[in-house]
């Protein structure tokens, strides 16, 4: 395979989704949940690992595609010397059982269509049983069943493990093709009108869409990153996974491949902020109760991540029949940092609830109560090392972000208690606490020589989550040391013009051989805090730069690479799309778009 990241465009359902690239082939397809096997895993493998083309026949790469506006509706069209013809791609919403609709339309001319469907479950490594039923093509292997079926005139046909149709279709006709996927011990599924389901799938993400408040510079990507947040949600629960794939490179050919299709709290405030900012409270609440089940129970178990109804459990293990994506190896399914202690963590689920209560989300009987739990178990561990934001794997360190997170921790739970003193908590405790590690912070994670917070107490190394600093509130950002830490982490990790995490050529930090592109979410914060420090002129600049990265349907993955020029990392990323919404909101958005840390309550 020669594709690149951004050749691909999502689909989805808020309970799965799937990627379409410019030749019409859905690569990648997880059944029945974002985390789960996979029936197409081409964008790992190759032609044997299954996928589902339907392009005229001989094409290659699409003349043109672009989303239906304001849907996730998505049309792919090809110009042939016998005519064009479109391919319109979407999952309908569904209770229980995920659908594909393809529907072929012939727009000008006459044009022969060839359709392939290669079925592999678990990631490409079986092999289904394919039989015929009440006509439709059934491909079952174990728990997992996937049916196909037509428009009666086409014919369909197996060969070399595959199935093919081959039609010609003209100007004015439609042929539909829809894949179900069900338990394998349950009967047929109930059919679906793929006409009526595409109507219907438009007419619900226009309203959707329309409840949008934000109409400044740039709404186009805005809603599309909005879109993209909601087909990353798992609807059932309100859990917004970080991104449809597991195991696209960070670097092409390299081994920092890792699954990202699980809900991080690191991104829970900035999720949360980016919702409630655009006018989007019943997604918000969604996410805010995810939240608040995935961390009830002893608070020294927190985890950094957790499954898309808040499972535990996401051991880490390897898929050597995968070569990867661009010969990226390993392929890896489960994330094993889900045992790390991250302190920030506990920062960010007090500064998201803290948030949720100044916003006027309905409130949970339990839910002080769990923050509470946090804070006493954070009041005796904080002064612990972690791994840190960034899931390094060389050991724990005392990283600048956790602590400077420890303070956030605190500082919510004391603005809480003293904007509803009705809640009880230990009020002094918790200000020595936040006072306490403030001043920590300033001592030992600052170089006064070079102007600029460090990335661990006592190094020379920088880390771009300390961008965030003013915008939680830990300081002014007219503080000289706001200034000294933005400017030297745009001198130093800049990359480009954007921004890297850190250097991942430090000793021992990293504990990962090889480099990575511009993470975009760090970028984006570049933006937000040169605005804060009163650069808006270059904030805005940059901010159009990022923007322009996205792919020709709006799509960006969590990386750039700026000497290839290209997309790395999972895709469509959710920290990059939250962070564009973010970013807009800020510079464009007005006085709605602050985090809880100016401010709430």
């Amino acid at each position: 395979m020669n594709a690149r990241i951004e050749d691909y465009a999502l689909i989805g359902d808020e309970q799965t989704a799937a990627l379409v690239g410019r030749d019409g082939s859905i690569d990648w397809l997880c059944l029945p949940r974002f985390d789960s096997g996979s029936c197409f895993a081409r964008l790992l493998g190759n032609e044997d690992h299954g996928h589902w083309t339907i392009a005229p026949k001989g094409a290659g790469a699409c003349t043109r595609r672009a989303y239906r506006p304001d849907t996730l509706v998505l049309d792919t069209e090809w110009d042939t010397d016998e005519g064009t013809v479109r391919v319109t791609d979407l999952m309908p919403q569904r209770d229980r059982a995920p659908d594909v609709v393809r529907i072929v339309e012939g727009v000008s001319g006459r044009v022969t269509v060839h359709c392939t469907l290669r079925l592999r479950f678990d990631y490409g490594s079986i092999v289904p049983w394919m039989r015929r039923s009440d006509g439709h093509r059934v491909a079952v292997a174990g728990p997992d069943s996937v049916w196909l079926r037509s428009e009666p005139h086409v014919h369909l046909w197996g060969e070399d493990f595959s199935t093919h149709a081959e039609f010609t279709i003209a100007e004015g006709e439609r042929v539909a093709f829809v894949l179900t996927w069900h338990p394998s011990h349950e009967p047929r599924p109930r059919l679906v009108d793929p006409y009526e389901a595409l109507s219907a799938s438009v007419r619900g993400w226009r309203r959707w869409t329309s409840r949008c408040r934000y109409d400044g510079p740039y709404r186009d990507a805005v809603v599309r990153s909005l879109i993209t947040l909601k087909a990353l949600t798992y609807s059932p629960t309100g859990g917004i996974v970080a991104a449809a794939t597991t195991s696209l490179p960070e670097e092409p050919g390299g081994v920092r491949n890792w699954d990202y299709r699980y809900c991080w709290l690191r991104d829970s405030t900035l999720t949360l902020g980016a919702l409630l900012s655009a006018g989007y409270h019943q997604e918000a609440e969604a996410w805010r109760n995810w939240l608040l089940r995935a961390v009830a129970g002893d608070p020294a178990d927190l985890q950094i991540m957790y499954g898309v109804a808040g499972e535990r459990r996401l051991p880490e293990w390897e898929l050597p029949w995968l070569p990867g994506f661009a010969e990226s190896a390993p392929v890896r399914v489960g994330n094993g940092a889900v045992d790390q202690l991250q302190l920030d963590v506990y920062g960010e689920v007090m500064d998201s609830l803290s948030l949720a209560r100044a916003s006027g989300l309905p409130t949970r009987p339990h839910m002080w109560a769990i923050q509470r739990s946090l804070m006493d178990f954070l009041k005796s561990q904080w002064r612990q090392p972690d791994e840190g934001l960034w899931e390094v794997r060389g050991g724990r360190r005392q990283f600048v972000h956790s602590k400077v997170m420890v303070w956030v921790a605190a500082d919510r739970a004391v603005r809480t208690l003293e904007q509803h003193p009705e809640l009880k908590g230990d009020l002094e405790a918790w200000r020595r606490m936040r006072d306490e590690v403030h001043r920590e912070v300033c001592e030992l994670g600052y170089d006064a020589r070079r102007r600029t917070f460090t990335q661990y107490y006592g190094s020379r190394e920088l880390d771009a989550s300390l961008l965030l600093i003013p915008r939680v509130g830990f300081l002014p950002s007219d503080d000289p040391r706001v200034i000294g830490t933005v400017d030297a982490i745009r001198a130093d990790l800049g990359h480009g013009g954007f921004v890297r995490r850190y250097d991942t050529d430090a000793i021992g930090v990293d504990g990962m051989p090889g480099g990575e592109g511009a993470f975009l979410a760090c970028s984006f914060w570049l933006a937000d805090a040169l605005h804060l420090t009163g650069r808006t002129d270059e904030a805005r600049k940059l901010f159009e730069r990022l923007v322009s990265l996205a792919n020709d349907v709006g799509l960006l993955a969590e990386e750039y690479d700026p000497e290839l020029g290209r997309q790395v990392g999972n895709f469509p990323q959710a920290f990059s799309h939250i962070a564009l919404v973010n970013t807009a909101l800020t510079l464009f958005g007005g006085a709605g778009a602050t985090r809880s840390g100016q401010g709430a309550g």
